[in-house]
């Protein structure tokens, strides 16, 4: 792979770019004229053909003698990666090829688990963009990050130029929520339980990242319930100190994600729990009673935390799987109730702090 940007001040630059910022063209480096010098090619030093180059880290970065006699050496004017493509918002959409943190320790792969162990696996994740060890942001952080190639250092942040234009937010709505709500910014600031929401900006009765001015994109205003991270629906942290989140699932959908009557649009697979349901599922997810029969394809927790597969045997060694319970349609890493547990539909999670967690479904 080679980039088109530098990283430091690109002494390890191998593009192939050959002219110099000016437009001139680069004279080859095993030619000495029109200008005589001692930078010949090696084996090693990387001086091809006529490619722009840094053997003397020279701070400008990659330069190269011209073919012009009147004009020796000029630099290329190659853009360092952090700037060549900018992030907006917390640059969750973010696909430059910045492979190195603030510190500048090199980024470790995301299809390895050494020297770190992690969850995000590109084959697990495949609409965050978890190419090579480019920086990204899969967990909704306050910007890209990356797990480091240094064993002492899990994972650090990464430096990458703010676009100066933000972006319009998608489906944004006040009266109801369109998809996971992301784009809801109504005033309801109380869960589905009626407890009141803690504000955005307050670190008390729990403490949190999501601050406010960390997140510009998000509108994190007064205690509104809010989608900041992706989660299955709007939702806020509660000023109860024993509830840390709630869902807010009783803003309702908007009517045009709804057919006539209040039924999911025609394709939309409803879990076999709510069909023919009295009074009707409103949505394609929610269960009956503890929702033993639930067969959705919810897959992330109320916390956010994305389920672990039933048959896998990590992070967590599962006492329930598809081998215990056949008869409970333990697929994927899909929601479920196979002890019949009173707090509904559950899943173990892929984050090795939490063993199990309940799922952000309401019931029909």
């Amino acid at each position: 792979f080679l980039r088109d940007c530098i990283v430091g001040d690109g002494t390890s630059y191998r593009g192939t770019r050959a002219t110099t910022e000016k437009g001139l063209r680069c004279q080859p480096w095993r030619a000495t004229t029109p200008h005589d010098h001692r930078f010949l090619p090696s084996p090693r030093n990387g001086l091809e053909e006529n490619y722009c180059r840094n053997p003397d880290r020279d701070k400008r970065g990659p330069w190269c003698y011209t073919v012009d006699p009147n004009i020796r050496h000029q630099s290329c004017g190659i853009k360092k990666c952090e700037d060549a493509v900018c992030m907006t918002c917390n640059g969750e959409q973010y696909r430059g090829t910045v492979d190195h943190t603030e510190s500048g320790t090199e980024c470790q792969r995301w299809d390895l688990q050494h020297p770190h162990k992690h969850p995000y696996h590109p084959n697990k994740y495949p609409d965050k963009g978890l190419d090579d060890n480019y920086c990204r942001n899969p967990d909704s952080s306050e910007r890209p990050w990356c797990y480091t190639t240094d064993p002492g250092r899990e994972r650090e942040f990464c430096r990458i130029r703010v676009c100066k234009k933000r972006p319009r937010p998608l489906n944004v709505t006040t009266g109801c929520f369109r998809g996971k709500g992301e784009g809801y910014r109504g005033r309801v600031n109380v869960t589905v339980s009626g407890i009141p929401c803690q504000r955005w900006d307050a670190q008390t009765p729990h403490q949190h990242n999501f601050v406010p001015e960390k997140y510009p994109c998000k509108d994190l205003q007064e205690n509104y319930c809010r989608n900041p991270d992706g989660s299955e629906a709007p939702w806020c942290f509660t000023a109860r100190p024993t509830v840390r989140v709630a869902f807010c699932f009783h803003i309702r959908r908007c009517p045009d994600e709804l057919g006539a009557e209040g039924e999911p649009p025609p394709g939309t697979r409803l879990p076999g729990a709510c069909r023919g349901a009295t009074p009707p599922c409103l949505s394609p997810d929610c269960y009956h009673g503890h929702g033993e029969h639930y067969r959705g394809h919810v897959s992330k927790t109320r916390k956010g935390i994305t389920c672990q597969p039933w048959a896998a045997q990590a992070p967590h060694v599962p006492q329930i799987s598809p081998i215990t319970h056949p008869e409970a349609h333990l697929e994927n890493n899909y929601c479920r109730n196979p002890d019949n547990d009173s707090h509904g539909p559950w899943c173990y999670t892929m984050d090795p702090r939490t063993p199990f967690d309940y799922c952000a479904i309401k019931p029909c």
